[in-house]
């Protein structure tokens, strides 16, 4: 039952993951911009290179923030991982002298020699 659980929760994450890479893709090109738009507003000396730089900042700036749903493709990109974690995890088995196949062998061993 819990396999069948992580299946739903991990198809319903792939579902919005798929439909917010558009947004996604337009986010990370948006963020270049601005940050290459920071770096040459950094690095001009003139006023006009700093107010073209400027208006391209805030131009990605605003194209940035037109895509802020993409940070459900994110979320939804790490469910998919956690998901992915814990269907894969190994289970752990306990050994206790009770389940030791050796142990009882030896006890019953033990119990034939007397």
């Amino acid at each position: 039952m819990k396999k069948f659980g992580l299946f739903i929760v991990g198809g319903i994450a792939a579902l919005v993951l798929l439909s917010q890479v558009g947004p996604m893709v337009g986010l990370i090109i948006s963020l270049a911009i601005l940050y290459f738009a920071y770096k040459q507003f950094t690095k001009s000396d003139s006023t006009g290179g700093k107010i073209l730089w400027g208006i391209v900042g805030l131009i990605a700036l605003s194209a940035s923030i037109s895509n802020v749903p993409a940070i459900l493709g994110i979320v939804a990109a790490y469910i998919l991982y956690v998901v992915y974690k814990k269907w894969n995890r190994e289970k752990t088995t306990v050994v206790t002298e009770s389940s030791d196949p050796f142990t009882n062998f030896e006890k019953q061993w033990a119990e034939l020699n007397k």
